[in-house]
């Protein structure tokens, strides 16, 4: 199932009674984006989510699938991508373990939430390379469901917030550099 439709919505001439203001009046772009670190962070989730799912039919092709009597989840050929995108997965999940944290603890979560979408989105993806690779063209039959998560969790390193939008930030407010835009 895909789970993203995108809408517009346009507010004008909206006046909203002070006992239904959230949050702090005229800081209502902060706090948008602090909803937006809460996303990243969900967004993380999903990808990780995502990464799991492909090691694990990666994992369970390897093992079901013989070639020369033998399955070929016992070439390390296979193996090792395998090992590194699960690894990857598993320090991304520890990068969205932290902002989660962080977000709990009522502080702003902008550094934490953007490095777990990044590295969430760049692991998810590597897991769906090496599932579709274990798969071979069965990778592309319906039957498997490998080509269409693949192409979902592609999704992640672009929306809602480009990657390279994260190197920015963390180049220029983590890192001090200069602006490069």
């Amino acid at each position: 199932m895909f789970n993203y439709a995108t809408s517009q919505v346009t507010y004008r001439q909206m006046h909203v009674p002070a006992d239904a203001v959230i949050g702090t009046v005229d800081k209502g772009f902060r706090h948008v984006i602090d909803g937006w670190n809460a996303e990243r962070t969900l967004l993380a989730s999903e990808a990780i989510g995502d990464g799991y799912w492909f090691i694990e039919r990666a994992v369970s092709y390897a093992n079901e699938r013989h070639v020369f009597n033998r399955p070929i989840g016992m070439n390390q050929g296979v193996q090792f991508p395998i090992a590194d995108a699960y690894m990857k997965v598993r320090a991304a999940q520890l990068m969205r373990d932290q902002a989660a944290i962080v977000f709990d603890a009522g502080h702003s979560t902008g550094t934490e939430a953007n490095m777990a979408k990044l590295l969430a989105s760049e692991a998810s993806w590597e897991a769906a390379n090496v599932c579709l690779n274990t798969h071979g063209g069965y990778g592309f039959v319906d039957q498997y469901d490998v080509e269409r998560k693949f192409r979902e969790t592609r999704m992640f390193s672009v929306a809602p917030v480009n990657n390279n939008l994260v190197r920015s930030f963390i180049a220029t407010k983590v890192l001090g550099l200069p602006k490069s835009y």
